[in-house]
């Protein structure tokens, strides 16, 4: 199956799909806020995630940039967990909270701190209390994938898009998995082709996706995906800011395009991103 035919596909396939992202009282603040965060306002872009949030308490991909925008600013985070613990004081059985605090655990986590295992808590907490909702199988999945166990982070992904086919980082993460892990891009590919179509300003997912094209030797669409990664993320925060120059060089490479690889190895130097990598290739280019 194409790119294309795939996007045919699945485009059939969620049409009919109830979801928080055809509601402009969520999608506006959602896409505001990636405007913002990939700009790095990262005031503007807690305040439009903090408002999506209000329309959809359990999206993911929202929670998730919510933390990622608050782990930018020293002291936001943890008053962000304190603030969750708060009210899960007050809630003791509810979902979104349990939700909600299992993420920013796992972000405080991964700023350095031990809370592994309390987001795992709260996630089965939340599991426990909703069965049928996507997020908890979400964050559990994500645990396992950063523990390196793909195959149980793989039935975490599916058991969310089981319960909700249009969750964005369930797609991005099985894309992963079937990309790094499981060697087949082409499946990979299916899993994220769509998603730009849902959240057109969500950088990082084009960059996932210039890179199974690359992988499939789809170098044309790669480099347009590639670019447009970069032209979103203007301030180098996510993958695409971070490392799309380098994967944009290395597809002009296959291309036989040189001179179009040594512009934006440059670029990437000049930006301050992947800047020892970006240096070895243009070395070799020389």
């Amino acid at each position: 199956m194409t790119a294309l035919a795939a996007l045919a596909a699945l485009t059939v396939a969620l049409a009919s799909v109830p979801s928080a992202y055809a509601d402009a009282a969520f999608n506006a603040p959602l896409e505001s806020g990636l405007r913002a965060f990939y700009q790095r306002d990262f005031g503007s872009a807690r305040t439009n995630f903090e408002a999506a949030l209000a329309v959809a308490p359990d999206n993911t991909l929202a929670i998730a940039f919510l933390n990622a925008t608050t782990a930018q600013t020293p002291g936001d985070l943890d008053a962000l967990v304190a603030d969750e613990e708060n009210r899960l004081g007050a809630a003791r059985n509810g979902y979104t909270q349990q939700l909600q605090l299992g993420f920013s655990y796992m972000f405080d986590d991964a700023a350095g701190r031990d809370r592994d295992a309390e987001a795992r808590a709260a996630f089965e907490a939340a599991r426990a209390v909703a069965p049928e909702r996507a997020g908890a199988h979400v964050g559990l999945g994500i645990l396992y994938e950063n523990e390196r166990s793909a195959n149980r982070a793989k039935v975490e992904f599916l058991a969310a898009l089981d319960r909700d086919p249009t969750d964005v980082l369930a797609r991005e993460y099985l894309a992963l998995i079937y990309q790094v892990d499981l060697k087949d891009p082409q499946r990979g590919l299916e899993y994220a082709i769509e998603v730009p179509n849902v959240v057109p300003n969500y950088a990082d997912i084009d960059f996932h996706i210039a890179s199974l094209l690359h992988d499939l030797h789809q170098l044309k669409p790669a480099i347009d995906y590639a670019t447009r990664g970069l032209e979103i993320d203007v301030g180098h925060v996510g993958e695409a800011g971070q490392h799309g120059y380098t994967l944009l060089a290395r597809i002009y490479l296959d291309e036989k395009r040189p001179d179009d690889a040594r512009r934006v190895l440059r670029a990437s130097i000049a930006a301050g991103v992947d800047v020892q990598y970006a240096q070895d290739l243009l070395g070799k280019l020389r």
